[in-house]
């Protein structure tokens, strides 16, 4: 059974800890090959040899590292569908989502190239008499991202691309649950140019995890994942100095009006909840039907389509959902849609009953569920199922579906499905959610903007890629300038004035 390993200055590193843990294939339940957990000791040397490399590559100018993540924007284009493969083997996901996947994060590098621009720093003449004055942003040192399974390219390519235009060392500790693509983009990293120890992949655990957000050689983390663990990250980076941006969870709604395009309310529901087999932070989970007569002509149009839909191993090109990704969570979602029922939710399809294809008995297979009848007070509202349940909470009212909204915890991202344009411009503006889609189900943005939420969905102040990004991963320096000619000699006591 081969071990996937750690890559450290340029190359592949076999672990030395000792201790690693298995890698199973969801569609399968078979464990195929295992990742090594790197120590405390191990994740020291890493941050030794990136903070090595770090002097020589904040001094390479910007557009010298753009043509080097140019070349690996190539590399990725031609070369998405290898990645993509892998993303499936481990995840779980088919194989046009993973590489869907690839290529939204394939535009963050894209942004990433146009660093030059994007670090244009301000310059003041004449300030003062002879005085001149500018800002320029320059890169932080070592930073380290903390990425989850769900995306396991797309997530670190919101971090590191940016991270490394810049000019700072990155060092990317992947979920052990499907570690392999993060070597592949190491290792094309360095064939498109990037020097050894300016990128490196630290496998491991919690601690590896701890090692980093404990060394103060790392100057900034960035994580995605839950939002127990968020705030973990967040608390304890910044407790040690650092800056921390910390993407949690999400519980993401979906308003339907009265006067919305139904069917396009359908097909956006049906990928946007079962895609990816839900487990997307951006999943819409909830479905908000405005008035009775709207939920029940939703749901009538949702049953058919929910139940022929094809769930599948990836090897399967037909397959439009796969399994989740582990069997612990596969046990979770199903005690979700056990808990729903007990608290008087009406299961309308019901995922419990999904019998696997042959020879994948024993995939952590979930069917798409729907439920309807779903009030404020259940535990499948509440929490983040992060599976492929869709909850249906009836509303009466356009300003009671908004309560609704705002009654939640998390407040990641939101969408509203109408034809009113009074209502669509109400909605952007007053709704309390970091991202929001007016007849667009799952509102991720575009490289060039930034990717974050509100509430308990984000701990920091920097949300994700674009301009945010590059804010988050350089620090400003102003500076003010006067030449000896026509300079007082004299010291001055009072507060300087330049005029």
């Amino acid at each position: 059974m081969s071990e996937i390993a750690h890559y450290i200055g340029g190359s592949r590193v076999a672990g030395t800890s000792g201790r690693s843990q298995p890698v199973w294939n969801p569609a399968t339940g078979e464990s195929e090959k295992t990742v090594a957990l790197a120590s405390t000791a191990e994740v020291g040397a890493v941050i030794a040899d990136a903070k090595a490399a770090w002097p020589a590559w904040a001094a390479t100018p910007p557009l010298r590292r753009a043509r080097i993540l140019d070349r690996f924007k190539s590399i990725l284009w031609d070369r998405g569908d290898q990645l993509a493969e892998a993303i499936s083997a481990e995840h779980g996901k088919t194989h046009e989502d993973a590489l869907g996947e690839v290529t939204r994060g394939l535009e963050v590098v894209e942004f990433a190239v146009g660093i030059p621009t994007h670090l244009q720093g301000d310059f003041s003449a004449n300030v003062g008499t002879g005085v001149d004055s500018f800002s320029v942003r320059q890169p932080l040192g070592v930073v380290a991202g903390i990425t989850p399974f769900n995306f396991p390219a797309m997530v670190p390519m919101w971090m590191f691309p940016v991270a490394l235009a810049c000019g700072n060392c990155f060092i990317l500790k992947p979920s052990e649950r499907d570690p392999s693509a993060s070597l592949l983009i190491a290792e094309w990293l360095t064939e498109a140019g990037l020097p050894a120890g300016v990128f490196n992949v630290v496998q491991g655990d919690k601690e590896a995890v701890d090692a980093i957000l404990e060394s103060p050689d790392v100057k900034a983390v960035s994580f995605v994942g839950s939002t127990p663990i968020a705030s973990y990250i967040h608390k304890t980076a910044t407790a040690n100095g650092k800056r921390c941006q910390a993407l949690g969870g999400a519980k993401n709604h979906m308003v339907v009006m009265p006067d919305a395009d139904l069917d396009m309310a359908v097909g956006a529901l049906m990928g946007a909840a079962y895609g990816s087999a839900g487990e997307r932070c951006m999943a819409v989970s909830v479905a908000v039907p405005v008035t009775d007569q709207v939920a029940d002509a939703l749901i009538e149009k949702l049953v058919p389509k929910i139940e022929a839909l094809k769930v599948g191993p990836a090897s399967d090109k037909t397959s439009e959902m796969g399994p989740v990704v582990t069997k612990a969570a596969q046990e979770k979602i199903l005690g979700y849609i056990e808990k729903g029922e007990a608290e008087g939710a009406k299961i309308v399809v019901d995922g419990r009953t999904f019998t696997p294809p042959q020879g994948y008995e024993n995939g952590y297979y979930v069917g798409p569920t729907l439920i309807d009848g779903v009030t404020p007070d259940m535990t499948i509202w509440q929490e983040e199922i992060f599976g492929p349940v869709l909850s249906v909470v009836r509303r009466n009212s356009y300003q009671d579906a908004v309560d609704l909204i705002h009654g939640h915890h998390f407040a990641n991202g939101t969408a509203v499905f109408t034809r009113d344009g009074d209502v669509a411009r109400s909605f952007a503006q007053d709704i309390e959610v970091g991202m929001v889609g007016i007849n667009v189900p799952i509102p991720v943005p575009m490289a060039f903007h930034s990717f974050g939420g509100w509430k308990d969905s984000i701990f920091g102040d920097h949300a994700m890629h674009g301009m945010e990004g590059v804010r988050f991963y350089t620090r400003i320096k102003t500076t003010t300038m006067r030449w000896p000619t026509g300079m007082r000699a004299d010291a001055q006591f009072s507060m300087p004035t330049l005029g």
